[in-house]
């Protein structure tokens, strides 16, 4: 027989918020924001060899945001479903221990 487990939904929710918030956050600063011009990096071929760099970077960041947006909705999906599942047990064991509810060992 299982031991069980327990789903802290707290920290799940904390979870999906961080990751919300993080990628809030990178919505106003870009890797390409970056100040790679010629005159302050002082050779032009590295100025050019860095702006490529910081174009494929941004791509790569834009690409985990939006994996991790898709994992804030689903942490945000679980916590909404295990919530749902709690109460529902919650309501059913409350019917049948004050018997307003259906006896399962009836069925």
């Amino acid at each position: 027989m299982a031991d069980g487990f327990k789903v802290d939904l707290d920290a799940l929710d904390k979870a999906a918020s961080g990751i919300t918030d993080t990628l809030a956050k990178l919505q106003f600063k870009k890797v390409s924001d970056l100040d790679h011009k010629k005159e302050d990096i002082g050779h032009d071929h590295l100025a050019d060899v860095l702006g490529h760099f910081l174009k494929r970077w941004e791509i790569g960041v834009e690409n985990l945001g939006k994996d991790a947006s898709q994992v804030s909705q689903r942490l945000n999906a679980s916590v909404k479903a295990y919530a749902n599942l709690d109460g529902q047990i919650a309501g059913h064991l409350h019917g049948t221990l004050s018997r307003n509810g259906e006896d399962p060992g009836t069925k």
